[in-house]
């Protein structure tokens, strides 16, 4: 099977290089992606107030609640198109391409209208303060309507991150975020849009994105070329995709869910410790991408080492995966730890927001390690079509210690540090149950080998 040069070979030959080789274009994209967020950030809070700063963060687990069960399907059009690819099945793997594309234009156009008709509502349901309910609320309607732009653009990244395609997807973002950050200088600062300027940048930055990676599949030669006249859902390919992608998008939605009641409770302390959770949870998102970038890479990976039945290789990639990803995690922990408040001084000038953006940081960095060991077994088990059971261990260790915390410790130690060390203690449970559940798995896969 000929590739080009942005595909890599994951199945032969040596295997911590390739790893990196796919992870880290893919952590520039992650954190390149934040640093234009971060942008959007420290644009509207230093040019359009605390109480704006606020609004944008207060939409941020609710937004990622929404949007991440469709997001989650997209895990699956990865794993089934890296299993087809690899074993060399064109016709399925060209088939699973339509059909995921289709079923992103289509979920991005039904989360605009729930987006446009559930800001408020929701955003009430959470408590968010009167003082900036109304910004909120307007930021979040513009921000959905480029749904259908995101969602296309994220679907169209998996399949090329299926075949070891990371690089090109970072381009795009690059062309993308130039974008966005420029318009957000033009429509905050020259035309004073405050939180609306920030939001209509973002759909426009998404369409860019978009195009390019709509554009890219179309001028393919390889068999994951697409066709927009083919464009087309074949039940039997979605029904795959979503056996894996459906399980992992509630999961994830859960997840942010329990964030959600998380950010209630912050939302308890008033605008200025929600700006400092803004500005804090902005730069645990870069934590987030370093580990992320090397999850995807282990489902890939696992993926298409199970399409031709590598199992032993499968055993090198999870090793090789683990100290990727705690070695990236505990430089960027350690880093965010030691120099939180230097890096809190370019989201806000407030001593306050800092202080609060301090605390936090102070409990979820340096173990954020954590956090990516317990992301890394349920995308090996995804990589394999296991994906129900590690959904369950996840919403079971990580939101049910959570939602027990934020109901039955923190009324008795109302402290945002007392609050976020839920962080640690729900990752740490659910790395246990991830494990066992593994090593079960693990065992049935391998006896395979024999039959």
């Amino acid at each position: 099977m000929s590739k080009n040069k942005y595909e890599i070979d994951m199945c032969n030959g040596t295997i911590m290089d390739k790893l990196i080789s796919f992870s880290v274009p893919l952590m520039l994209s992650g954190i390149l992606q934040l640093m234009f967020n971060a942008v959007d950030i420290i644009v509207v809070g230093r040019f359009a107030g605390s109480q704006s700063l606020a609004a944008v963060g207060s939409t941020t687990a609710l937004i990622n609640m929404f949007v991440n069960l469709f997001i989650g399907v997209s895990l699956g059009a990865n794993v089934l198109a890296a299993r087809f690819y690899a074993s060399g099945k064109h016709k399925e793997m060209s088939e699973t391409v339509h059909t995921a594309i289709t079923f992103a234009a289509i979920s991005g156009v039904v989360m605009a209208l729930i987006g446009v008709l559930m800001a408020k509502p929701a955003l009430e349901l959470m408590g968010t303060p009167d003082d900036v309910i109304n910004l909120s609320t307007l930021y979040m309607r513009i921000y959905f309507l480029g749904m259908p732009f995101f969602m296309l653009y994220n679907y169209g990244a998996a399949v090329l991150r299926a075949v070891g395609d990371t690089k090109r997807p970072l381009m795009f973002l690059m062309a993308a975020g130039i974008i966005n950050a420029c318009l957000n200088m033009v429509l905050v600062i020259v035309f004073n849009l405050g939180v609306a300027g920030v939001a209509i940048a973002t759909i426009f930055s998404q369409f860019i994105s978009c195009v390019l990676v709509l554009r890219c599949l179309n001028k393919t030669d390889a068999s994951y070329q697409l066709r927009f006249s083919k464009l087309k859902i074949k039940g039997y390919y979605l029904k795959q995709i979503f056996q894996v992608g459906i399980p992992a998008g509630i999961q994830s939605t859960v997840i942010n869910f329990s964030n959600a009641l998380l950010q209630s409770s912050v939302n308890s302390f008033g605008s200025t410790a929600m700006a400092g959770y803004t500005a804090a949870n902005n730069i645990l998102g870069f934590l987030y991408a370093s580990i992320n970038s090397v999850t995807q890479a282990c489902m890939s990976f696992t993926s298409q080492n199970y399409g031709v039945r590598k199992f032993k290789r499968m055993d090198k990639v999870l090793i090789d995966c683990a100290i990727l990803s705690v070695g990236a995690s505990l430089v960027f922990g350690c880093g965010a730890y030691i120099f939180g408040d230097k890096v809190l001084m370019i989201y806000t000038n407030s001593e306050d927001v800092i202080k609060c953006g301090v605390e936090i940081l102070s409990i979820t960095t340096v173990p954020y390690f954590l956090c990516g060991i317990m992301d890394l077994f349920p995308g090996a088990l995804r990589g394999m079509g296991y994906s129900l059971v590690p959904m369950i261990l996840s919403v079971i260790g990580t939101v049910g210690m959570r939602i027990f915390w934020i109901f039955v410790i923190f009324p008795s130690h109302r402290t945002l540090y007392d609050l976020f060390i839920s962080y640690p203690a729900s990752w740490t449970a659910t790395i246990i149950m991830q494990v066992i559940c593994f090593l079960v798995v693990r065992r049935k896969v391998h006896s395979q080998i024999n039959k």
